[in-house]
């Protein structure tokens, strides 16, 4: 949701439109340089929060972070960039920060790999005792960009320091962008029994629901609505009625969010079998 007029409004446009999880920007996207929180905005959102009863509140990180970029400037300015985001996330009270994993710029996926864990181990340990969890997002393969296999994941909990902090962010849009059928209930059957020997149902936390706009395998990252893209409905009913993502909060990140938010949320409730 957009933050037009304070952080706050994030929850409060979300909620009249249905939403009880959002998810934010808590600076711009696109740009290095960001602003402190004031006190006054941190209050209001907390408040907008209470009053919403809103049930998980998450952020996304500047895309413009690459944490297994190779040394150099691009590196410390990911560093010092998503350090300041995960404060900002620690002020509000957020329950999670989603980022991108980063890529490794041809360097290979063993020495990506072990920047990105280099990285978030110097972080934590940089900015002990948070609350907040980082979960790393599933990628499309564009690129060098890391996560676009679940045998990524295992490895990097294995190296990062603190690895409780970590969790994951599966979207829907990429993991079919990767290769990742889930359009029939074999395929979808298939898809998520790997995830869960893979990476594991216990550390997925996050969920973004997108259709894509390309087709299996393209490695292109593109959102579409629910059920108008290459994906389609019948994947959508299924993972709204897997009993083993219940509870997880599940974000669109689908284009014309002013317009077409309320219709895909809409979409999704419509698919569940049995409405709490």
């Amino acid at each position: 949701m957009p933050t037009a007029g304070g952080v706050q409004t994030a929850i409060t446009s979300g909620s009249e439109i249905g939403c009880n999880v959002i998810q934010l920007f808590t600076s711009s996207p696109r740009q290095w340089r960001s602003s402190a929180l004031k006190e006054e905005s941190i209050s209001a959102f907390k408040e907008a929060r209470l009053v919403a009863q809103t049930k998980f509140c998450i952020a996304h990180d500047s895309y413009l972070i690459n944490l297994a970029a190779p040394p150099g400037d691009i590196l410390d300015k990911s560093i010092n960039s998503f350090r300041e985001e995960l404060v900002r996330a620690e002020q509000l009270g957020l329950d999670y920060l989603v980022t991108h994993m980063g890529a490794h710029g041809g360097d290979g996926e063993d020495v990506g790999l072990v920047r990105l864990c280099e990285s978030l181990t110097r972080i934590h340990s940089d900015l002990p005792g948070y609350k907040v969890r980082v979960a790393l997002e599933t990628t499309a393969g564009q690129g060098t960009y890391l996560g676009s296999t679940f045998e990524h994941f295992p490895r990097i909990f294995d190296l990062v320091g603190e690895h409780e902090r970590l969790a994951v962010c599966l979207d829907t849009c990429h993991i079919f962008a990767a290769g990742y059928d889930i359009r029939t209930q074999e395929a979808y059957a298939d898809t998520m029994g790997k995830f869960g020997e893979t990476v594991g149902f216990d550390r997925l936390k996050v969920l973004h629901t997108n259709d894509s706009m390309k087709p299996l395998g393209s490695r292109a990252d593109r959102h579409a609505h629910v059920g108008e893209g290459e994906i389609g409905l019948e994947a959508f009913r299924l993972l709204v009625n897997d009993d083993r993502l219940y509870g997880n909060p599940f974000i669109l990140e689908t284009p014309d969010a002013e317009t077409m938010h309320a219709v895909n949320l809409r979409r999704l409730k419509d698919l569940v079998s049995s409405a709490e």
